[in-house]
């Protein structure tokens, strides 16, 4: 009897050595490769004609927010699998789109409609036809005469819209590009909804001036979006990925990188994930996938650069890909425990392995980006 219950203690204890062996082991470079490709596929086959609007309870254009953040995780797995196939899949949704910012409204100072902009400039750069990035620059042209710098106002804002400053600034080597995209960052930083949106207490941002102080998760902590926080790291790597060492401001950017990866890591769930509620796993706690894929794309990113050296980033990224491959990815290329899209933890709630969420693209995005970082970290180590 004693010998029974001794051995099934230890197939207990293996069983749990073994999981943790699975989720923090390197995986090689080319399952990396295989899981982007797999998940990518899933909505290349839904949406055949990229130009196709989207409609949930509205019909909107397909070059909105959600399906950029997509492409900007194609353009990543395009550049470490060059297939002509997503070079053209996003040529065709921006020229669709006249290469002009969602909804064409002349003027728009709104972020969300500027950020296809993104892919605009980089298909630009690998082809550099004028009309690729005539109007998102005669747009964002318009804002650097403006003397108002309080158009982000939520933090997704800073994702959508700073890396199309940047980018124009790099392509055109014109600071002033850099220099108005700070005034607005900091803005938001120091300033919207009263002392600005930047806690450096604890290293995080809160989403907008709703959540700010006294506002509190039911049980007191403050309210820490999971992938409004996310949007922010990846504003910081998409900025400081284009921008010259010698750029303006740009030390400012790499700070907030840091702290904010120092302060994630820790957040960490044990299985990999991360909650929605970064501070209160009990405020709707769970697995969430498009908070996850963009912290370990940021630490990635950090690892790659040399900016983060500590283990513990390694690691960090190690259970988050492989969380994510191993719990959220389906058969078929389906991403789950996605929330859907929203402001706060109890948006799009519940969060489960099954369920849809409005829209899947903007979460893929963030896993295609988050693996082409793993990629070149895993390469690097081969």
């Amino acid at each position: 009897m004693f010998k029974k219950i001794n051995l099934l203690l230890l197939s207990v204890i293996l069983l749990s050595c073994s999981a943790h062996n699975i989720s923090t082991s390197m995986p090689d470079s080319s399952s990396i490769l295989d899981k982007m490709r797999l998940a990518n596929s899933h909505l290349m086959k839904k949406w055949p004609d990229p130009t196709v609007d989207t409609v949930t309870n509205k019909r909107r254009p397909s070059n909105i927010w959600t399906r950029a953040a997509y492409y900007e995780g194609l353009m990543a797995l395009y550049s470490i699998d060059p297939d002509p196939v997503y070079y053209n899949y996003a040529v065709k949704w921006s020229a669709g789109h006249e290469w002009d910012t969602a909804y064409k409204r002349p003027g728009n100072r709104n972020a969300d409609d500027q950020a296809c902009g993104q892919t605009y400039i980089e298909l630009y750069q690998i082809d550099p036809q004028p009309e690729r990035i005539e109007k998102i620059k005669a747009n964002i042209d318009l804002m650097l005469e403006d003397e108002r710098n309080d158009a982000w106002w939520w933090i997704d804002a800073l994702q959508m819209a700073m890396p199309v400053f940047a980018k124009l600034g790099a392509v055109t080597r014109d600071n002033r590009y850099f220099e108005k995209m700070y005034q607005i960052y900091n803005y938001t930083k120091t300033q919207h909804g009263g002392n600005g949106l930047y806690n450096p207490e604890d290293k995080l941002w809160w989403r907008d001036k709703d959540f700010v102080p006294p506002k509190t998760t039911a049980n007191g902590r403050d309210v820490y979006w999971s992938r409004g926080n996310g949007w922010v790291l990846a504003a910081m790597v998409r900025v400081l990925d284009v921008m010259p060492e010698d750029a303006p401001h740009r030390e400012e950017y790499l700070t907030m990188f840091k702290n904010m990866a120092e302060a994630l890591v820790p957040l960490q769930r044990e299985d990999g994930f991360w909650n929605v509620s970064l501070q209160d796993p009990k405020d709707f706690g769970g697995k969430e996938t498009s908070g996850t894929a963009f912290f370990v794309y940021g630490c990635a990113w950090g690892l790659n650069n040399g900016i983060l050296t500590d283990t513990k980033y390694k690691t960090a990224v190690v259970k988050g890909w492989n969380a994510m491959v191993k719990d959220a990815l389906h058969p078929n290329g389906f991403l789950g425990f996605v929330q859907g899209t929203g402001k706060q933890p109890s948006d799009g709630q519940p969060v489960t392995y099954d369920k849809k969420p409005d829209f899947e693209d903007y979460a893929l995005g963030a896993f295609l980006l988050a693996g082409s970082e793993v990629y070149k970290f895993a390469r690097s180590k081969n």
